[in-house]
This record gives structure tokens, C-alpha cells and sequence, in this order.
């Protein structure tokens, strides 16, 4: 079995994620689509977090920031190991090490014990996925703050920054984004909790970097849809959620394809503000046609957790 999903954020205004600053104006990265740029937040942000998320749920994990230095860093307790640690066996890696780098780290392997035999410079991540992509498309908005005159005294050094006050530009827009993820079922079954951890841990994301950790913008959930498949593809637009005149959020592809049978309604679950929002009419075809339906996001999550790996 497969799983594959699409995760719609809440509406926020977002500055949470940008690239190298052009002079005081902080730039949000974009991708282009048709006439317009939309906001993009990397899966490499959104993975970090995740790591971030499944520590504080308690699995072990084997790399952290580094949040105290003069560039991006972080740092790592042991050499890879997808047995021991919950983000290398989702995650992967790829070690870089020459002939004379990989003797040296046989060597401190079996100092510790480890088996070189079972050990791998490489090793393909599990968690699979995508750029979220803003539903809106960036308008050109600004917003202006200003940073203040450093007045400490010049003998307290290591308090003093800027010597003069100044405008800082940062671009904004206000958005859901939407990301789509997925696992082969057959990888995690060697790890089937730490698997129910990674999917409650989706379902809790925030805190994902940009901005210096400043911006607090909630990647988590509002609606999700899942497929259970044994299909190797999801087969349907994962980037499929849209806004109508009205406000609400709609993934119409989904809809009306398991309405019409293009699509078996009993491998989909669908949560969250999409459900909400659903007229009784289409609520009631996609419940009879054995789509799992439910207005908490999380809770869904919590209904699949139950059907993972019950025939292992």
C-alpha cells in the first residue's frame, strides 16, 4: 500500500520564508504560473521541522540546528542509523566520504561496535515531498518596520549591532499554502509507530524556518486528503485545493471524480475545514461511495494510524 496526500494550510498573512535579502528588503522566494508569481516554502524547511516535530514526540532523532553560529548548521549526535533513529530512517542521507574518509570511519564504527557490513553512505528518503505553493498569488505587498539605532554603550561589545537605524522592507502575502507528501507503506512497516508518530507529527507541523524563526505561521493542517492505494502514483492533481468566489477551499478534481467513480471513494480520507464547509448533498454522496469523512484534521489522521499495518 501507498499513502499520498495533500495538506491545506490555514489562511495567514506569511513573510516566513525568503531568500538571500537584496540590500534591506527581505525577498520571499516565488515560482512562476501562468501571469502570476506564488509564494513557495522548500520540503527541505518543511522536513527540518518535521525532525524538529518528532523529537518533541518523543522518537529519537539524530540531527538538530545549531541555532548559535554565524550561518545555517546543525549538528549530529552519531553516524547515520535508520534502526536507531527515527529522522534517518525517513529522511535518509548521503555521506560524501572518499576512499581514505571511509577507511577512517570503518575504523570508528568498529570502535563503537557497529556492524560496517549493515552500514551505508547513502541511503534514499522515505518521506517524499514537494514545495507548498501559496493558493494566492503574491501581489507585490510590503510592509515597512524599522529597526532601531543600537545606543548600548561602545565598551559593552557583545550587546552592540547596528551602529544606525534602519527601514527594513519585507515582502508579504497573505495565503494558504498547499504541499502534498508520501510513503510506500512496505518501507515503514520495519517501523510501523515511529510511521503513526511521522503522520501525527504532519498533522502538528509549524515552526517551519525563514525569517530567523520569527514568523510563526502554522503548516499544519485546516483540510487534508489522503489515498490509501496500492497504486504507485496517487493519479489525481496533488496540488488540487482552490479558492471559490465565496471563500471556501475545494479540491473539485477529488469531488466530483469519486462522485462520477473515476476514483474508489473507500481509499480516500478527507478532513478538516474542507468537510466543514461541504454542502449535505455532497457529503452524503462522497459517505456512500466509502470516503472517510471528518471535521478534525488531526483526528483523521488518527482513524488512518488505525488502519495502518492492522494485518501485520
Amino acid at each position: 500500500m501507498n499513502l499520498f496526500g495533500t495538506v491545506l494550510t490555514y489562511t495567514s498573512p506569511s513573510a516566513n520564508y525568503r531568500g538571500e535579502s537584496a540590500e534591506n528588503r527581505a525577498v520571499i522566494q516565488k515560482i512562476s504560473l501562468g501571469r502570476f508569481e506564488y509564494a513557495i516554502i522548500s520540503p527541505e524547511a518543511m522536513r527540518n521541522a518535521i525532525r524538529e516535530t518528532l523529537a518533541q514526540l518523543g522518537l529519537p532523532c539524530n540531527r538538530e540546528r545549531a541555532h548559535d553560529q554565524d550561518q545555517l548548521a546543525v549538528k549530529f549526535k552519531d553516524y547515520p542509523d535508520h534502526e536507531q533513529y527515527a529522522d534517518d530512517f525517513f529522511m535518509g542521507w548521503l555521506i560524501a566520504a572518499g576512499k581514505n574518509d571511509r577507511k577512517k570511519i570503518f575504523e570508528e564504527l568498529e570502535a563503537k561496535n557497529r556492524k560496517t557490513n549493515m552500514f551505508a553512505f547513502k541511503r534514499d528518503s522515505v518521506l517524499r515531498m514537494n514545495m507548498a505553493v501559496s493558493l494566492n498569488p503574491y501581489r507585490h505587498n510590503s510592509v515597512f518596520t524599522q529597526s532601531p539605532l543600537d545606543a548600548t554603550p561602545k565598551d559593552i561589545k557583545s550587546c552592540r549591532n547596528s551602529d544606525s537605524s534602519q527601514l527594513l522592507h519585507r515582502e508579504t502575502v497573505f495565503t494558504a499554502f498547499q504541499y502534498p507528501f508520501a510513503l510506500n507503506l512496505n518501507d515503514c512497516k520495519e517501523k510501523p509507530e515511529w510511521t503513526k508518530t511521522l503522520l501525527s507529527a504532519i498533522g502538528q507541523l509549524n515552526n517551519v524556518a525563514g525569517n530567523h524563526a520569527r514568523s510563526y505561521f502554522e503548516m499544519s493542517p485546516a483540510s487534508i486528503l489522503i489515498r490509501l492505494t496500492p497504486q504507485l502514483v496517487a493519479g489525481y492533481d496533488n496540488y488540487g485545493f482552490q479558492i471559490e468566489e465565496n471563500g471556501k477551499h475545494i479540491f473539485p478534481e477529488i469531488i466530483d471524480g469519486i462522485q462520477k467513480s473515476d476514483y474508489p471513494g473507500n481509499e480516500f480520507y478527507i478532513g478538516g475545514k474542507i468537510v466543514k464547509d461541504m454542502d449535505e448533498p455532497i457529503f452524503k454522496s462522497l459517505s456512500e461511495k466509502g470516503v472517510v469523512l471528518d471535521r478534525n484534521p488531526r483526528r483523521l489522521l488518527e482513524t488512518i494510524n488505525g488502519e495502518l499495518f492492522r494485518d501485520s
